[in-house]
């Protein structure tokens, strides 16, 4: 099953842009201020989100812009109608039908390509304004932390991809974050962004819908 082209693409690359905020190498240190501009979590948590949305939505107006939206529906239903009946079919163990279908596979991955390929170039031109904004425009305007989550959001072993303080991070690195569960200002963006891509794109009718 192709999922990755069944799921909202802006969700998948705010992941990957998140991701690629961690790398090492990429910054000298947390992203945000001791000194912001923009003083308090509920001040800065809003305005976090306000940037999010306002990216989500150049995102999507690029897109609709950029991208046939008729033919990616069209392209989006017929594969997910063939991914659909093979699967029914291997459930049904019903090899002819499998056989059938399967001849139509090489068929099907071009349609699949020429989808991840619809959706890829507009996010080739916002990806590097996007890197941009994270780098030069919200660490001064933004603390280290914006928030604090009930729960701890680390759910990726190894502390490779942490969205809040934890415990050792209070306890060596004070100055960044002052309670366990804090989320740093780029994780609020993350969940932000997730939060509100799909009601984005259900706006400017840029949604991978096809019902």
């Amino acid at each position: 099953m192709q999922w990755g082209i069944t799921m909202e693409h802006s969700i998948i690359f705010d992941f990957l842009n998140a991701i690629a905020l961690q790398i090492p190498g990429l910054s000298k240190g947390p992203l945000g201020s001791a000194n912001p501009i923009v003083k308090g979590m509920i001040p800065s948590a809003f305005g976090i989100m306000s940037i999010s949305v306002g990216l989500n939505l150049l995102n999507a107006l690029i897109k609709r812009k950029m991208v046939d939206q008729e033919k990616l529906k069209r392209l989006l239903k017929e594969t997910r109608a063939w991914q659909k009946e093979r699967m029914a079919a291997f459930k049904s163990k019903d090899q002819a039908k499998t056989d059938e279908l399967n001849k139509k596979s090489a068929y099907m991955n071009k349609m699949n390509m020429e989808v991840m390929q619809m959706n890829m170039r507009p996010m080739m031109i916002t990806f590097l304004p996007l890197i941009l904004v994270f780098y030069f425009v919200l660490p001064p305007l933004f603390s280290y932390t914006v928030a604090i989550a009930p729960i701890s959001l680390n759910f990726i072993p190894g502390g490779f991809f942490e969205l809040t303080c934890t415990a050792a991070k209070v306890a060596s690195q004070p100055q960044i974050c002052h309670h366990v569960n804090e989320l740093y200002f780029w994780a609020w963006y993350f969940l932000s962004s997730a939060a509100f891509s799909g009601i984005i794109m259900r706006v400017t009718k840029t949604t991978m819908d096809t019902s």
